[in-house]
């Protein structure tokens, strides 16, 4: 029974993260596939091409001269409306931080979190100068959570940084994964 078991737990360590990254992406596939359910055809993966398109020309179309006007003005209306700047200055920050010419988890440190103890936290610079609160001393480093899509920001001595000569999406994944993959 225990040999059982022990292949059954094995067995589930493999098949567990396969099974639920395919079960993912079938799920978002099908969601793209529905929102385009009204077409007279059904073809398999349709959505998924169709939604990169529209993205693609929303891409086109916005980076002309003509539409960039419109886009300023209609992001100004969204910054000004209650509730709705809100949603959508945090939303446009955390897609900026990770895909936008502004990316802010490019830094990849380690940080003694005390000066008393040798524990050490990797994480990400995000504001090289803490001077907006007059505190030049201290540096902004965001710590993610472990398997999980949340994190931590913590203002940090300047002192207590080491930069990471390492690929940002590596450590991320380090951390990310609590430790599991391996770095370098």
């Amino acid at each position: 029974m225990r040999r059982f078991i022990n292949y059954f737990l094995s067995g589930f360590l493999i098949v567990a993260p396969i099974g639920l990254t395919i079960y993912i992406l079938y799920a978002l596939l099908r969601w793209l596939n529905d929102l385009f359910a009204g077409l007279s055809f059904d073809v398999p993966g349709l959505g998924l091409v169709v939604a990169i398109l529209l993205i693609t020309a929303v891409g086109f179309v916005a980076k002309s001269f003509l539409v960039r006007p419109f886009l300023i003005i209609t992001e100004r209306l969204l910054h000004r409306t209650p509730l709705v700047s809100i949603i959508y200055s945090s939303l446009k920050d955390l897609f900026d931080a990770f895909v936008g010419d502004n990316q802010k988890f490019n830094r990849p440190v380690l940080v003694r979190m005390s000066a008393q103890e040798q524990v050490f936290k990797m994480g990400f610079v995000t504001q090289p100068s803490m001077q907006a609160i007059h505190r030049d001393e201290l540096l902004a480093v965001y710590f993610p959570h472990s398997y999980n899509f949340s994190g931590e920001l913590v203002l940090v001595p300047v002192q207590n940084v080491t930069y990471l000569d390492l690929p940002s999406s590596e450590v991320m994944k380090f951390i990310v994964s609590g430790g599991v993959s391996r770095l370098g």
